[in-house]
């Protein structure tokens, strides 16, 4: 159910009567090769949280697009600040207890949003006086297959979800399967500085071999995983708030 589409008078009685649970997904706003639009972080998890949302019945708010992603220069990439993304949504956050809001999940699109929005479930604890939980996952947690930046992965999940996929374009990028888990971890910490310096070429895997059966499948099991995950934090009062 999108918040967004509701009336004032129907929706504070859902809140008060169903006490439904928000979903805000984030995203960002960055180049992903020649082959993916730079929406893509964005378009991928808002199709997760509208997925997770209709599963579990909770409310889905509007995705924020707009993330850190400054490691992508001189590459195309439309930032804020990590303090301003966690600001905003803190004050968001805050806002929907205000209305009644109980718990709140935060889905995750983008790799480098992650250390600016894991306090935010004890900042809102501590500014609400514990009456709302925040939860924040990132959806790649939830899959079996290795992550990438627009490869394998997120090329066979945009070619599930949108019809704005140009394989014509899509080249292999630097793979790092046959690397050992050192070099990764350093290639990694390179990336998140300046993501050229890794891959010129802005892809991290191999876009090539993407299908769209791949995609609902990688997709499915996501959404399958995180949805479990959410429903179970639902029902632990100690559950670890962030993953």
């Amino acid at each position: 159910m999108e918040l967004k589409n509701q009336f004032d008078p129907d929706l504070r009685k859902i809140i008060k009567n169903q006490k439904k649970a928000v979903i805000i997904p984030v995203g960002s706003i960055e180049q992903h090769g020649a082959h993916l639009p730079i929406s893509t972080d964005s378009d991928i998890v808002t199709e997760i949280a509208k997925k997770i949302a209709d599963r579990c019945d909770f409310l889905l708010l509007p995705t924020i697009s707009y993330g850190v992603s400054f490691e992508h220069a001189p590459l195309f990439n439309l930032s804020i600040k990590g303090s301003t993304l966690q600001k905003m949504i803190f004050e968001i956050c805050a806002s929907l207890s205000k209305n009644g809001i109980r718990t709140i999940f935060i889905i995750n699109g983008h790799y480098s949003n992650q250390k600016f929005l894991q306090h935010l479930p004890s900042l809102v604890k501590r500014q609400t006086r514990g009456k709302t939980r925040v939860f924040v996952f990132s959806y790649w947690h939830f899959m079996s297959q290795r992550f990438d930046h627009a490869g394998f992965v997120e090329t066979s999940l945009m070619r599930a979800i949108s019809n704005k996929v140009n394989m014509k374009r899509a080249k292999r990028g630097l793979i790092t399967d046959v690397l050992p888990k050192r070099k990764v971890a350093l290639l990694n910490k390179l990336a998140s500085k300046s993501f050229t310096k890794v891959a010129k070429s802005g892809v991290l895997g191999d876009p090539t071999r993407a299908t769209r059966r791949d995609g609902n499948r990688i997709l499915t099991e996501i959404v399958r995983n995180l949805a479990k995950t959410c429903q179970t934090c639902l029902t632990e009062k100690n559950r670890k708030l962030h993953h």
